[in-house]
């Protein structure tokens, strides 16, 4: 029986604050150097004799980070289910389930802000749970603690079952106290990985038996889905409705189907700085320094520079972590901390908490290097064969300056094409298109000024993110088999 790879990238990343932020999780960020953990997560199941094409579902506000990345890894065929807002694990499984409602697979719901370091080992934990999940149970993946740690949930294993490796499953504990972690790692207890094998008939009778007030709304929400640029857009009247709660507790903590299968797969929560710090390599004080970062007589230190130099001086398990507009300064120990100090941020400064100075968008991104009273500074980057709406501004005029790559300029329907050091004035009110036709990625300084300079201030003639899109572009990920219940 196939598997299929049900990708849960909706979690916002808080407690990894300042480089994780709502608009830009850490799912998506460089953490550890090399590539992302969701692009990680794609990799762990881009292996089509082993598993389908998979299902990811994530936030709405992450679309084009989604796309980016799964054409990245080269997947062509991926189901994009975008939620309208954030409702949890549960919400997202069972709408995933109600995909495949008729199929005759298995659903492996996994996160994509973990690391697994073991990929033999997760592959044969997944053999070993499949013929417990083939038999109608939901088994979840619980992998040997190596500390105490507070921020994970803890599985307490009972007797094992007819089938080998696999065991029932006595009682859950979600994110004890030191002192109560120590207890369960001595009595045998397991992390919670975060990762379930079942076959989606089997949830959705269960969540029919233990939480039937799930069931319509999830239904409904992707009956009524809108295609979006090659993603499913679920409907939001529906879903925005559903209460949000975990898997586990919605679940796995009523069901008697459960059972869990103990690995041993290097799996990192990577939910704090602590963690990325344990997981980052070290030198020889046991300091991980990124970035821009000088140190002097500091020990078992993570220091993390987006952006300016950090000197640090005679510390100790700290954490330092620095962008462009924000510096988080803590004790190591102290970094499951960082959600409350977030709540705190959001409240007197809210767009730190949601939005980096670099901000993604379809055709590449910008970043704001200065603004002041009627001006603004930017740095464009368009990625080679994709191009900005067809637009005009009501209240601001633009001068760019190509500084890489190649410009080609659209301006009330005369077009000329750009090169390093030179640059165009667009009037406000002109009907302007920016593209890059090159084959490297286009650099270019923006200089707006105007009486506003929000941007709502965008009348798009012409959207291709919009509607089509070249598939040269961004590849196409819808499905051809039909939504259930769609007319």
């Amino acid at each position: 029986m196939k598997i299929r790879p049900v990708i849960l990238s909706g979690g916002s990343g808080t407690r990894l604050w300042p480089i994780s932020r709502r608009c830009f999780p850490k799912q998506f960020a460089h953490l550890t150097g090399g590539e992302s953990f969701f692009v990680k997560a794609l990799r762990l199941t881009n292996n089509r004799s082993r598993f389908e094409a998979p299902i990811i579902v994530g936030n709405a506000e992450h679309k084009f980070l989604i796309l980016d990345a799964l054409h990245a890894v080269g997947i062509k065929d991926a189901n994009i289910l975008l939620e309208p807002a954030g409702r949890n694990t549960a919400a997202a499984a069972i709408t995933a389930a109600f995909f495949d409602e008729t199929e005759a697979l298995l659903h492996l719901v996994m996160p994509s802000d973990h690391i697994i370091a073991d990929s033999g080992a997760f592959i044969g934990a997944v053999q070993t749970a499949t013929t417990a999940a083939k038999a109608g149970h939901i088994v979840l993946f619980g992998t040997k603690p190596t500390h105490a740690d507070i921020g994970l949930g803890y599985i307490v294993p009972a007797d094992q079952t007819s089938w080998k490796d696999v065991c029932r499953i006595s009682s859950f504990r979600e994110k004890p106290d030191t002192q109560t972690a120590i207890r369960l790692i001595e009595s045998g207890a397991l992390w919670n990985a975060g990762i379930f094998l079942y076959s989606p008939a089997v949830l959705l009778s269960e969540t029919k038996n233990l939480a039937p007030e799930y069931t319509a709304p999830c239904r409904d929400s992707l009956v009524q889905a809108q295609p979006d640029l090659g993603c499913l857009m679920l409907a939001k009247e529906p879903y925005a409705g559903i209460r949000s709660e975990s898997f586990d507790r919605l679940i796995m903590e009523k069901t008697n189907r459960g059972c869990v299968v103990p690995c041993a797969m290097g799996l990192t929560d990577a939910g704090s700085w602590q963690a990325i710090w344990e997981m980052s390599e070290h030198d020889t004080n046991g300091n991980a320094l990124v970035g821009s970062v000088v140190s002097h007589d500091v020990q078992n230190a993570y220091v993390h520079s987006e952006g300016p130099m950090v000197a640090v001086v005679g510390l100790r398990d700290i954490a330092v972590i620095a962008t462009r507009d924000a510096v988080l300064i803590a004790p190591r120990e102290r970094s499951q901390d960082v959600k409350n100090l977030v709540a705190e941020v959001e409240r007197i400064e809210p767009g730190l908490a949601t939005h980096h100075t670099t901000v993604a968008r379809p055709w590449g991104s910008y970043q704001r290097l200065a603004q002041g009273d009627n001006f603004q500074v930017k740095h464009i980057i368009v990625e080679p064969g994709r191009s900005l709406s067809l637009q005009k501004h009501h209240h601001r005029a633009e001068h760019w300056v190509v500084v890489g790559g190649t410009a080609k300029v659209e301006r009330d329907g005369v077009v000329e094409t750009l090169f390093p050091n030179e640059s165009v004035f667009v009037a406000r009110g002109s009907v302007h298109r920016l593209s890059n036709p090159g084959k490297i990625p286009l650099h270019l300084i923006e200089v707006q000024s105007g009486d506003y300079l929000g941007e709502d201030d965008i009348i798009r003639l012409d959207d291709p993110y919009g509607q089509t899109l070249e598939p040269d572009v961004i590849p196409a990920l819808t499905r051809s088999k039909r939504v259930p219940g769609a007319a």
